[in-house]
């Protein structure tokens, strides 16, 4: 949690944000990640100050039960000072112990957002999926959060101005934006009508940006003239030499000799391999989007 420190932007976890996406798609399956369609509300998690604080907590740890489908699990939430803005013990339930930071007794409308990631850590942990190493496993959890229909309240918790700051998760802004565009270009939702930060806004801006332009690479159809033409000319050469920098897709020939080249699907990320001969509709077996190519 960022408190009046600097804020890091841009996307220098996007990689490990991907491969959160499709380790998703494959742990989970593509009708349970359907399931997931609607987000929680802002009604559900709403927190003001004369609501009972513990009392308050606990409601807001149950519906985050309820949206990650753990109806078996019981959440006791406590306060006490500390360096992040929370903590779970994961043990092997039903009854699991969330610890928030003090600051949240008197900025009770994030609480939400931190119980949206530590309610995530142990859906997660029921899953026995995770990353190796923590920096990694946090992204995985912020990912998880927000692809599922929780995490635009850690986005909503970014606020940023000339005299202070405040930032939960572990992704930038820009990067929970690139994953809630991402959910909303699947499921067809806009989380940008439950932002009450400015900020959120620009940051869900800007990752819109980046989630239209995985759609734009080719050699997918809708790729721009400048990018066909890079791929045109890296065709003529291939398989020769290693691919370029920048350049997401691959060449390699199959068993008889015929040229293939592997992309990621600009959904969830798993790479898909098609045969080199023009215009190719390929589906990808992990989301299930049929992509329109032109190899």
């Amino acid at each position: 949690m960022a408190n009046d420190g600097p804020v890091e932007h841009g996307y220098p976890h996007l990689e490990t944000v991907r491969a959160a996406i499709t380790a998703l798609y494959k742990r989970l399956s593509y009708d349970t990640v359907r399931a997931f369609e609607t987000s929680v509300l802002p009604v559900d998690v709403a927190f003001c100050d004369t609501d009972d604080l513990y009392l308050g907590a606990q409601r807001v740890a149950h519906e985050m039960v309820r949206h990650y489908r753990l109806p078996d699990a019981r959440l006791v939430v406590s306060f006490r000072e500390m360096r992040h803005a929370a903590s779970v013990e994961l043990a092997a339930g039903p009854e699991y112990f969330v610890e928030l930071n003090d600051r949240f007794r008197d900025h009770r409308r994030d609480i939400g957002a931190a119980l949206a990631h530590e309610v995530m850590h142990v859906y997660l942990h029921r899953l026995d999926l995770s990353f190796p190493g923590v920096r990694d496993n946090e992204i995985l959890t912020d990912t998880a959060a927000t692809y599922l229909g929780a995490g635009w309240l850690l986005l909503d918790a970014y606020r940023e101005d000339g005299a202070s700051s405040q930032k939960m998760g572990y992704l930038t802004p820009e990067e929970f934006g690139y994953v809630l565009a991402k959910r909303a270009l699947v499921f067809g939702e806009d989380p940008s009508v439950w932002f009450t930060s400015a900020q959120a806004y620009t940051a869900y801006g800007k990752g819109m940006e980046l989630a239209r332009r995985d759609g734009q690479e080719p050699p997918l159809t809708a790729a721009g003239w400048a990018g066909r033409r890079r791929y045109a000319r890296d065709r003529r050469h291939a398989p020769a030499g290693p691919p370029q920098p920048g350049v997401r897709y691959a060449f390699s020939p199959d068993g008889g000799g015929r040229l293939r080249v592997s992309f990621p699907c600009p959904t969830c990320h798993q790479r898909i391999r098609v045969p080199v001969r023009g215009r190719v509709r390929a589906r990808c077996a992990l989301c299930r989007s049929v992509l329109e190519c032109d190899t």
